[in-house]
C-alpha cells in the first residue's frame, strides 16, 4: 500500500496499519518536502514523483490511503492517484468500536484508535475519523468530511460534504451541518449550519460565510 504523505498524520496511519499487519510493502508519497530522506524510519520508501507513484501501483498492486488531513487535498490527492492506476483503500483501526448493525463505510475512510460508532450510520468516500470519535445513530457523514480528534457527533445528524470539524466539538442530536463548512475546536452546535459557513464557540455562533 502507498500512504499518501509522510508526515504528521501519515504517521499516525502507519501506527494503524502496523497493528493490522498490512505496514510489510509500504511506501509513502510525498512530492512537496524538500526535507525528507529516501525512507521513512530507515524502512519505508519515500515516493516523490507522480510516475514513481504509477511505478509503485504497477509493481505492487493499486491500494493507497490517505494520510493526510484536509478534506479539500484528501480529494485532490485521490483524484491524482487515480489517475496514477490507485485505488483508494478504506483504513480501519482495529482498536475502533464498530456497530455491527446497517453501517456504511465509504471507499477510503480513515477510523483511527479510539472511535465509537454506532449503527445505521451512512459514511462516505474519503471521510477522516480520527481519535476518540464518537458517531450516533442514523448519522450521515458526506463525501471527505473530517472529524478532528475527540469529535462528539450525536444521533441523526447529517453533515455534508468536505466540512471539517474542529477538535473536541460536540454537535448535537438531529442537526444538519451543511457542505463546506468549519466548525470551531471545542464548539457545541445546537443549531443547523448552512453550506460554507464557519462556527466558533459555546454554542456555536457563525463568523463568515
Amino acid at each position: 500500500m502507498l500512504i499518501i504523505g509522510a508526515k504528521g498524520f501519515a504517521k499516525e496511519l502507519l501506527e494503524v496499519l502496523h497493528q493490522s499487519n498490512l505496514h510489510n510493502g509500504l511506501a509513502f508519497f510525498d512530492n512537496i518536502s524538500n526535507d525528507l530522506s529516501d525512507a521513512l524510519y530507515e524502512q519505508f520508501s519515500v515516493i516523490k514523483s507522480f510516475e514513481d507513484a504509477r511505478k509503485f501501483f504497477d509493481k505492487n498492486g493499486p491500494s493507497f490511503s490517505l494520510g493526510l488531513g484536509n478534506p479539500k487535498a484528501r480529494k485532490m490527492m485521490a483524484e491524482k492517484m487515480k489517475e496514477c492506476g490507485g485505488e483508494l483503500t478504506t483504513v480501519i483501526s482495529p482498536f475502533a468500536r464498530i456497530g455491527h448493525f446497517n453501517n456504511q463505510i465509504g471507499k477510503g475512510a480513515t477510523i483511527m484508535t479510539g472511535n465509537v460508532l454506532t449503527n445505521d450510520i451512512s459514511i462516505g468516500e474519503g471521510v477522516l475519523i480520527n481519535l476518540n470519535c464518537t458517531v450516533g445513530h442514523d448519522a450521515v457523514i458526506g463525501n471527505y468530511v473530517e472529524l478532528c480528534p475527540g469529535v462528539h457527533v450525536s444521533g441523526k445528524v447529517e453533515i455534508g460534504e468536505f466540512s471539517f470539524i474542529g477538535t473536541g466539538a460536540v454537535i448535537l442530536p438531529g442537526l444538519k451541518i451543511g457542505k463546506r463548512c468549519n466548525v470551531g475546536a471545542g464548539a457545541v452546535v445546537n443549531k443547523d449550519v448552512p453550506d460554507d459557513v464557519t462556527v466558533i464557540g459555546i454554542p456555536a455562533k457563525p463568523i463568515n460565510k
